[in-house]
C-alpha cells in the first residue's frame, strides 16, 4: 500500500538495476575504483516476493548476484547507513554467509526489524540507533559494530546503501546527521575497500527525503569517493 506504480515506473526500476549492475562492471574492469548511482526508485526495503517501502526491485541484492555471478566473486558486503532498516536485504541474504549485511538505523521506525538480535546465517550485523541520537553515536556504531565485522569478512566488493535520510534535517526520522559524517563513513567503507577489495566500491542511492540535506550530503558522499 505504500509504494504506487505509474506507467514509467518499470523503465525508472530496471534503469536503476541497470544502471548497478554497470557499476559493478566498471570497477571489476578497472574503469573506477568506486561508483555511485543515484537512480531512483531506491530498493533496500523490496524483499524476494514483496515490493514495499517506496521500493520495487532491491538493486543493492541484485548488484550483488550480478557481481557473483558474472565477475564470480565471492564475498560481497552490503553496508546500509539509510534511517530505515534495510528490511529487504536482510530478507534475501538471510541464510546466504556469502553476503554480509550490515544496517545502521533508527529503531524504532518503518520497517519494524532491524533488532541486534536478528543475526542471519551470522552474516547479519544490525546497529540500531536511538531517536533524537546523533554523530557520536552513529560513528560508534560503525566503529564497534560495522568495520570489525567487515574485517572479519574481508569483501571482495562493497557495496553502500547509501540512503541520507539519517541527516538532521529530514522530515521521515529522528537521526541528527550532518553531511561530515557521511563524508566520515564514505572515507571508513574506502578504506575496508583498499585493504580487502583492491578499492572496488559501489554506492546507491536509497532514500533522502529533504532536497537541501539529500544534495549537501550527496555532495560530501561524492567528493570523499573521488578522492580516492
Amino acid at each position: 500500500a505504500d509504494t504506487t506504480a505509474s506507467p514509467k515506473s518499470w523503465q525508472a526500476a530496471i534503469t536503476a538495476n541497470g544502471a548497478a549492475n554497470a557499476a559493478v562492471d566498471d570497477v571489476f574492469s578497472g574503469r573506477a575504483d568506486n561508483v555511485f548511482v543515484a537512480a531512483r526508485p531506491p530498493g533496500h526495503h523490496a524483499e524476494k516476493t514483496t515490493a514495499m517501502g517506496f521500493c520495487l526491485f532491491n538493486t543493492a541484492a541484485i548488484a550483488a548476484r550480478y557481481a557473483q555471478k558474472k565477475h564470480g566473486v565471492e564475498r560481497v558486503a552490503i553496508v546500509d547507513w539509510d534511517v530505515h532498516h534495510g528490511n529487504g536485504t536482510q530478507d534475501i541474504f538471510w541464510d546466504d554467509p556469502s553476503v554480509l549485511y550490515c544496517s545502521t538505523h533508527q529503531m524504532p521506525l518503518y520497517p519494524g526489524t532491524g533488532a541486534k538480535t536478528e543475526t542471519g546465517a551470522g552474516n547479519i550485523v544490525n546497529a540500531p540507533l536511538a531517536p533524537q541520537t546523533g554523530s557520536e553515536v552513529f560513528r560508534d556504531a560503525f566503529l564497534s559494530r560495522v568495520l570489525p565485522a567487515l574485517d572479519n569478512f574481508a569483501p571482495d566488493l562493497i557495496i553502500i546503501s547509501a540512503g541520507f535520510d539519517a541527516h538532521h534535517r529530514d522530515p521521515l526520522a529522528e537521526i541528527n546527521l550532518t553531511e561530515d559524517d557521511f563524508d566520515w563513513a564514505t572515507g571508513q567503507l574506502m578504506q575496508r575497500a583498499a585493504r580487502h577489495s583492491g578499492n572496488r566500491l559501489v554506492s546507491l542511492l536509497e532514500g533522502g527525503y529533504d532536497l537541501q540535506g539529500l544534495a549537501f550530503s550527496v555532495a560530501a558522499h561524492v567528493g570523499r569517493l573521488m578522492k580516492g
